[in-house]
């Protein structure tokens, strides 16, 4: 039996093992534990050690809230992840992936993320653990606000201290993340801290959920009553993790029925979000880049064609939307003033329900997602648009072309547990060839920053449309471009004059 592998780090020797003919090592520390007197503060630099750290196995994952939150046992949540298809080479492109989850639950450990395909294709691919939910994003006196895009940045830094040692560039390296993970990237282009720490950037279904200070503030003070503590870093201290975490379940839980001043926010059913801070985070990354206080970079970012269906079915509300749930979310979620009488001018044949998940789509995904394009464009930086049409073929194909459906085409992981429940036991060939297009998109624009496509433009706006027959086209959901001209996603704020 050969030798398992290892690599010198900064901080110390790691030892992983081999996969396939990939070296892989799992749970190294990138920060140190954030519990006692590091909880709720800024990542910590990780300490040196002697000897050879064993790293065959994932990290354990921070206390998460939500339907879909893990548990685990352990406290080092400030972990990554590498898998290297040449140890001991140099010059590889890097792939550093920051997964999705609400900014409330995720790991890197979900079999769907497996990089075993990428790094087949000549990849180095780093995944990382960050702190979510109360921990990472819940806006506390005494502490930094935005803590998960700070364990981010400290991953980040650590790519470029030790990822040489791996084989890979740390000249060459591209961030990726889907959801809550493009929310981050896009947080990360406008920060000075995360400055020089990426080259190029992917971000699928870059998501519109920010809030304001005055916001959080109130959710923060609603959670730490819950605890019977008060809204500060000092005093939640002593409450355990996993309670908090629970407790922040509950809350977002009664949104939908409750804190109806919470406005946006109190309909998406997830009370925290990443925070408008003034120090951590300035800026929307549409105002940022817009307003030269970022540079354009080499950006691949796109979306499905239904982002809202998967949420809708997850809710159990799938068929079932009214003409009130419709025009709530219309006032809510359409830009103002014009935008609810855009929609349903723009979409007159449209049900109730069609006309909610197209605001909602737009709102939440589709829309940050184009205009985040058209913002590091006009930034000086080189945009491709995507949009995933090809429909889910499990479950009777009512998911459509939903929400993460183009997470397991793009890694390739049609037989994990996702991928099954999203394409059957047997994806059909149309879908693994999708996913070998998606894949060779990631792997061509990681390496050289070209996809496969053209650049999206202000004239002809072309995008990739990914289905059955892939094309290029200009940008397909022209109409609700259209009604989105000339405003950007603004930040969730405190609603004085509630929706009932």
């Amino acid at each position: 039996m050969s030798r398992p592998p290892r690599a010198r780090t900064a901080e110390g020797l790691v030892e992983g093992f081999w996969r396939g003919g990939h070296a892989a090592f799992r749970g190294i520390p990138y920060a140190q534990p954030p519990v006692g007197p590091l909880r709720f503060q800024a990542p910590a630099p990780v300490k040196e050690w002697d000897g050879t750290r064993r790293a065959t196995e994932f990290g354990p994952v921070v206390p998460q809230a939500g339907p879909t939150a893990e548990t685990s046992a352990g406290d080092d949540w400030l972990t990554l992840n590498v898998s290297t298809p040449a140890l001991g080479t140099s010059g590889l492109p890097v792939l550093v992936w920051i997964h999705g989850g609400a900014y409330i639950a995720g790991a890197s450990n979900d079999p769907m993320y497996d990089p075993a395909a990428l790094t087949t294709a000549g990849l180095v691919v780093v995944s990382i653990n960050y702190r979510v939910a109360a921990e990472g994003f819940v806006l506390l006196q005494g502490a930094p606000a935005n803590r998960g895009f700070l364990d981010q940045i400290a991953a980040l830094e650590w790519v470029q201290r030790n990822i040489a040692a791996f084989g890979g560039d740390p000249g060459r390296v591209t961030v990726a993340g889907q959801s809550a993970g493009a929310g981050s990237i896009a947080a990360l282009l406008t920060m000075k801290q995360a400055r020089g720490l990426f080259r190029r950037a992917i971000a699928h279904s870059v998501p519109g959920t920010l809030c304001t200070r005055a916001l959080a503030e109130e959710v923060a003070a609603a959670l730490a009553s819950r605890v019977g503590a008060a809204p500060d870093a000092e005093a939640l201290s002593a409450v355990d993790p996993s309670r908090l975490a629970a407790e922040l379940t509950a809350l977002g839980a009664d949104l939908p029925g409750g804190h109806e001043n919470w406005g946006r926010l109190a309909r998406t059913g997830v009370a925290v979000c990443p925070v408008l801070d003034g120090a951590v985070f300035a800026a929307t990354p549409w105002n940022a880049l817009a307003e030269g206080r970022a540079d354009g970079i080499e950006l691949l970012t796109g979306h499905t064609r239904d982002e809202f269906r998967l949420f809708s079915v997850m809710m159990g509300r799938l068929g079932t939307f009214t003409e009130d749930d419709a025009h709530t979310a219309l006032d809510l979620f359409a830009p103002p003033p014009d935008g609810p009488a855009a929609y349903r001018a723009a979409h007159p044949r449209a049900t109730h329900e069609e006309l909610l998940e197209l605001v909602y789509s737009d709102a939440l995904f589709r829309m940050p997602s184009l205009k985040l394009a058209e913002a590091n464009r006009a930034a000086g930086g080189t945009s491709f648009l995507f949009e995933l049409q090809l429909a889910a073929t499990a479950s009777g194909g009512v998911l459509g072309a939903c929400h993460s459906l183009d997470v397991p085409l793009a890694f390739g992981t049609l037989d994990s547990p996702a991928g099954r429940q999203l394409f059957g036991d047997r994806a059909a060939p149309e879908v693994a060839a999708v996913s070998q297009e998606l894949r060779r998109a990631w792997v061509g624009f990681a390496t050289s920053g070209d996809p496969g496509w053209p650049a999206h433009g202000p004239e002809q706006r072309l995008t990739r449309v990914l289905d059955v027959e892939s094309k290029t086209l200009p940008y397909p959901e022209a109409a609700s471009r259209r009604i989105w001209e000339g405003h950007d996603p603004t930040a969730f704020d405190l609603r004085w004059n509630a929706v009932s």
